[in-house]
């Protein structure tokens, strides 16, 4: 997840998109004078062409600060440079008539290809944090959520891992509305999905399933192991303060529902059967994790 403001990002998707286009240009006109023996860009001689060349500009003022710790920032800059020293290797040679030799150009060839790939990477978690993130908690938001657990359920079927649903409810949500306002209310929401990710792993799917409701997916575990996770993740809720500004300070409680990914039944099926199972918690007093059995229906 990349935490920025979604202002940034769409400003920095479209500064990327521009960015891309004067590379293209560079590349061409880098080609065309090799090929065709002009004259060359004094700059890119100089041992910082990396930073001069119009991509370079733009990459080294990227106004969102908060992206240069991201690992395709950092394969970026890494590809970015090295292709540099590579064209400057290319245009030594032909500055001085010596053939290019295939290993050189290989290099340069494979190292563009690396750039664009890592550049394009990077676009695509730009996008999926616009348009597959919830904007309020910056978790996944329900767009790609079937596509994304049926593609699970496929693993199931072929019996490589077992997966459980955990549906979350926060209990009484309405109440902090109600005495604290929605803003408070928000912020309750924020910190409560802040809470999930710490304490999930990184390759369990954390979704806002909607309002104060929240679906995680808890990758390679069965029902029992499962249980123990979200167990733990209740208990570990309830004596966590989520919001703490001046005299405000808010707990907050939550009730689970768990079904297993089956193989003979959809995804469907398992978002059904949790949500019978929160249910359940809920009757019982809620601050409550129950798995759905088939008593339930």
């Amino acid at each position: 997840m990349i935490k920025v403001s979604r202002e940034m990002l769409q400003s920095t998707l479209s500064e990327l998109d521009q960015a891309v286009h004067n590379h293209d240009l560079w590349y061409k006109e880098l080609i065309r004078s090799i090929v065709c023996q002009l004259k060359h860009d004094p700059r890119e001689f100089s041992d910082d062409s990396h930073r001069q060349c119009r991509f370079g500009q733009w990459f080294y003022s990227m106004s969102a600060q908060e992206l240069h710790d991201h690992p395709s920032y950092l394969s970026i800059e890494t590809e970015h440079m090295r292709m540099h020293q590579l064209a400057n290797k290319l245009l030594t040679a032909s500055s001085n008539n010596e053939t290019i030799s295939p290993t050189d150009y290989d290099r340069f060839a494979n190292t563009i290809e690396r750039l664009r790939l890592n550049i394009n990477t990077l676009k695509f978690e730009i996008e999926e944090n616009l348009y597959k993130r919830d904007p309020l908690t910056g978790l996944r938001n329900r767009v790609s959520m079937l596509s994304e657990l049926r593609y699970m359920h496929e693993l199931v079927k072929r019996h490589t891992q077992n997966i459980t649903i955990a549906l979350m409810d926060i209990d009484l949500f309405k109440n902090i509305n109600d005495d604290h306002g929605h803003p408070i209310g928000d912020k309750v929401l924020s910190g409560v999905a802040e809470f999930i990710l710490k304490h999930t792993r990184p390759y369990d799917k954390i979704y806002r399933y909607g309002g104060e409701e929240f679906l995680l997916c808890i990758a390679g575990t069965d029902i029992h192991t499962a249980y123990i996770i979200i167990e733990r993740l209740r208990e570990a809720l309830s004596h966590c303060i989520v919001v703490n500004e001046g005299d405000i300070a808010i707990s907050v409680t939550a009730s689970f529902g768990l079904a297993a990914l089956e193989a003979d039944s959809s995804v469907d099926d398992a978002i059904i059967r949790a949500d019978e199972a929160l249910y359940v918690s809920k009757k019982s007093g809620r601050n409550v994790v129950s798995v759905w059995d088939i008593t339930m229906h």
